[in-house]
C-alpha cells in the first residue's frame, strides 16, 4: 500500500521499516503490504465483493496488522487494533476505486525470493499517525519520497520495487497525481524482463 499525503512540497508517503526479526528484508524500508493469506478471500469477497480481489484485501488488512491503520469507506484512519481496525473496514469497506493500482512488481525467475506484488495507492489526511505494531515492523514514519532516496541505498535498505516507486513519487506534485500512476515494471540493472 503506497499511503500519500500532502506534504510542504509535493508528498510525503508512510514508510515502514521491517524489524530485525523478519523472515524477509529485515531493516529495509518498504511500504505496507504482505503475504496473501488464505482469510483474504473471505475477506475480498465481503469488502469488495469476489475473491478475485483478494491482493487489495491482503493490503488493507495488512495496513491495519503493520501501521494500525484502517482503509474504510471514509478515508484512512488510525486504530487501536488489530480487532478494531478489521471491524471497522467491515463496517464501511472502501470502494474499489480508493485504492487504484499503480504498479506490479514481479520478481525475475532467476533470484531464489520471489513474489508478485501489487501496489495500491491511497490518500491519506494531513496528521495522520501510523503505529508499528512492533513485530514485523518497528518503525513507521512519513517522509518526501526524495527524502527516503537520500536516506537510504538500493540494496542495502531498499528494494528495486521500492527505490523505482519512490522515484516515480518524487516526481508527483499531489497526491491525486499518486493516485493516477500506472507504473511499468523496469528490471533490475543486468536483468532482462522476462
Amino acid at each position: 500500500m503506497v499511503v500519500v499525503r500532502p506534504g510542504d512540497v509535493g508528498v510525503e508517503v508512510l514508510m515502514l521499516r521491517r524489524g530485525p526479526k523478519s523472515r524477509f528484508g529485515a531493516g529495509f524500508a518498504v511500504f505496507p503490504g504482505g503475504s496473501i493469506d488464505p482469510t483474504d478471500d473471505e475477506l475480498a469477497s465481503r469488502w469488495f465483493g469476489t475473491p478475485e480481489e483478494r491482493a487489495r484485501a491482503c493490503g488493507v488488512r495488512e495496513l491495519v496488522e503493520e501501521a494500525g491503520l484502517a482503509l474504510t469507506a471514509g478515508g484512512v484512519r488510525t486504530v487501536a487494533t488489530e480487532h478494531e481496525g478489521i471491524v471497522a473496514v467491515d463496517e464501511a469497506p472502501p470502494p474499489m476505486e480508493r485504492l487504484p493500482e499503480i504498479a506490479r512488481w514481479v520478481t525475475p525467475d532467476v533470484l531464489a525470493t520471489r513474489f508478485d506484488a501489487r501496489f495500491f495507492g491511497i490518500a491519506a489526511p494531513p496528521g495522520l499517525e501510523a503505529w508499528p505494531d512492533g513485530l514485523e515492523i518497528d518503525r513507521a514514519w512519513w517522509a518526501a519520497p526524495a527524502d527516503v532516496l537520500d536516506q537510504h541505498a538500493l540494496w542495502e535498505s531498499l528494494m528495486w520495487p521500492t527505490y523505482n516507486t519512490l522515484k516515480e513519487l518524487a516526481e508527483c506534485s499531489s497526491v491525486d497525481e499518486v493516485l493516477s500512476l500506472r507504473m511499468e515494471q523496469v528490471p533490475p540493472p543486468g536483468m532482462a524482463a522476462r
